[in-house]
């Protein structure tokens, strides 16, 4: 493992394993992007029925509250980087043969439902692996910045890289897009199976152990520990604030403030600039405050950033407010990745990554529900608050899941305080 130390805090060093898997997740993010902007595109010219059209959207969420679990388990009995190129490989191949499909005039909106539920299937997998991965290729003490950098590529890739583009590859036809996912999935896989293979720092299962027993030891480990406990609830309270803002976003920016189609772009432009900020001042912050009090106090300016949104009748002020919703969001989704990664046991990694995203993704529908159902009754400006009465419940349940006697999982973890490794 190669680290380098930066003003004073380690972080990975780019050649090696850290450097192969951040440029993985970065092709794949970009290809991620190319397909996510695409499929809605395509199923417009397929259907005017919106409900088929959402369903499309909706099946990339579903498995996930199908499968997540059991992703994790699998992913911690196998090889994580055998599996990562495997499942990379065959989603490349997958994609591949459904631009043929495009090509050929005989895509369909059951295709397209099928395409997006099997991909995310293999994701389960795929994420859950390399979260597990991670911290066998980097040093303890540099994994917050490794995890701030991956975060930081894939925004950049896929925010930033991947939408814009579509449009100019649709010009050659709208099979296009979709071979240059198959392409970047390709990639990725290649460069997952030139890292070195890693020796696991897992125990060895019990003789006769079953994924279901597996999957419940995971539950237990994340049920038992107050640190895991809490940044699982808060994960899931702000999925749900999260959902009900991203759901109505729209009807705020084009109805309530008037602002049109070009006040819609500038918001979300200023949350993926405020993110990729927020990669680069995360080092900083946590170098200052810790990594426990850097969460706290994002998940604290969001809130505020929310009720700006929610009051402030000004476009300006929204746009100011999206940039630093997304700037905090970069830094707490960087810290809990990484208290999480530090206080996991190590054979059990992948089921306590699985439990997160499985709730994460399940708060984010449910609060899409909520934020309709409060912009209908109440208003177009009011989901956002409600995001932040979310928000307020999440941070409120991290203070005494991070209390001085919180006793410690992972015997390096010693980022669980307000202290730094320096």
């Amino acid at each position: 493992m190669a680290t380098v130390e930066v003003a004073g805090v380690r972080a990975p060093a780019w050649r090696g394993g850290f450097g192969r898997l951040w440029g993985a997740a970065v092709l794949s993010s970009f290809g991620d992007a190319l397909r996510t902007a695409a499929l809605p595109l395509l199923a417009t010219t397929l259907t005017d029925e919106p409900l088929a059209i959402a369903a499309v959207t909706a099946c990339g969420y579903l498995p996930w509250l199908v499968f997540g679990l059991l992703g994790g388990a699998v992913a911690d009995r196998v090889d994580q980087r055998r599996a990562m190129w495997t499942v990379d490989a065959l989603r490349g191949v997958l994609v591949a043969c459904f631009a043929v499909a495009v090509g050929l005039g005989h895509a369909s909106i059951g295709l397209l439902i099928a395409l997006a539920f099997a991909l995310t299937t293999f994701q389960t997998l795929f994420d859950n692996a390399s979260t597990a991965l991670l911290p066998s290729l980097v040093d303890s003490d540099a994994l917050g910045s490794a995890n701030a950098r991956l975060m930081t590529g894939q925004k950049i890739a896929g925010g930033l890289l991947g939408a814009p583009v579509v449009p100019l590859l649709l010009a050659g036809g709208a099979a296009v897009p979709f071979a240059a996912d198959a392409a970047t999935f390709l990639l990725a896989a290649a460069v997952v199976a030139s890292l070195r293979p890693v020796a696991p720092a897992r125990k060895p299962g019990p003789a006769g152990s079953t994924l279901r027993r597996e999957i419940t030891e995971g539950l237990r480990t994340l049920a038992r520990d107050r640190a895991l406990r809490g940044l699982c609830a808060a994960t899931a309270l702000c999925n749900i604030g999260v959902g009900a803002l991203i759901a109505t976003m729209v009807l705020l920016v084009t109805g309530w403030l008037d602002a049109g189609r070009t006040g819609y772009a500038a918001a979300t432009t200023a949350c993926t600039v405020g993110a990729l900020t927020g990669g680069a001042v995360n080092r900083r912050l946590v170098s200052r405050l810790g990594r426990v009090r850097a969460v706290l106090l994002a998940g604290s300016v969001q809130i505020g950033a929310l009720v700006v949104m929610g009051t402030v009748h000004s476009l300006v002020a929204l746009v100011a407010a999206m940039a630093l919703f997304g700037l905090m969001g970069m830094v707490w989704n960087v810290n809990t990745t990484t208290l999480m990664q530090q206080r996991s046991p190590a054979e059990m990694l992948g089921r306590v990554s699985s439990a997160f995203r499985t709730l994460g993704v399940a708060g984010a529908p449910i609060g899409a529900l909520l934020g309709g159902a409060a912009a209908t009754a109440w208003g177009l400006n009011t989901p956002a608050l409600l995001a932040a009465a979310f928000f307020t419940l999440s941070v409120a349940s991290l203070i005494p899941a991070f209390k001085r006697d919180v006793p410690v999982v992972a015997p390096q973890d010693d980022m669980t305080t307000a202290h730094v490794t320096r």
